[in-house]
C-alpha cells in the first residue's frame, strides 16, 4: 500500500464527533481493517475530538483539524485544536483525572486512546491549544496482495 494523506477541518461542536469518526474510518477503509481495528481507531478519534470540543474550546467554539496519513499499513492521526491548552499533560493523561467532573466526565479519554492505539503523543501549550498524535498499525493490511 502506498502513502496517502488527508486533512479535514470542522467546527468544534459535539455533533461533529460522529462526522470525524466517519471521515477517518472512510479514509482507512482501503487498508481493509478488521472490525476491531476500525473500532479502535474510531474510538480513539472520538475521544480526541470530544476532548477538543469540551476541554479545548468549551462554549467558545473554534476549529478542530484532523490530519491523517497512511504509510504502508500504518495509520497516523493528528487531531489539533487552538483552544485553552492543557496545564499539566502528564496529570491530564492519568486515568480518571478530569477537570469537568461537574459534567460527569469520566477522565478516561487519554486512557482509551492509549489502549486502542499503538502510540499516543500529546503536546499542549496554555492559550495555544493541543495536538494529539496517534499511530495504529493495521495488521490485516499485511495480508492484502
Amino acid at each position: 500500500m502506498e502513502q496517502n494523506e488527508m486533512t479535514f477541518e470542522f467546527d468544534s461542536r459535539s455533533e461533529n464527533e460522529g462526522l470525524a469518526r466517519t471521515v477517518v474510518a472512510a479514509f482507512i477503509t482501503p487498508l481493509d481493517p478488521t472490525l476491531e481495528e476500525l473500532a479502535d481507531v474510531k474510538t480513539a478519534v472520538s475521544e480526541a475530538v470530544t476532548n477538543a470540543v469540551i476541554h479545548g474550546y468549551g462554549d467558545e467554539g473554534g476549529k478542530i483539524r484532523i490530519h491523517s496519513r497512511i504509510d504502508g499499513n500504518v495509520v497516523w492521526i493528528e487531531i489539533k485544536d487552538d483552544g485553552v491548552g492543557i496545564e499539566d499533560v502528564a496529570r491530564a493523561m492519568e486515568p480518571l483525572y478530569t477537570t469537568k467532573a461537574d459534567m460527569e466526565r469520566s477522565g478516561m479519554g487519554f486512557a482509551f486512546m492509549e489502549a486502542f492505539m499503538d502510540e499516543l503523543e500529546v503536546d499542549s501549550a496554555l492559550g495555544k491549544g493541543t495536538r494529539v498524535r496517534m499511530k495504529k498499525t493495521i495488521y490485516s493490511a499485511l495480508n492484502m496482495s
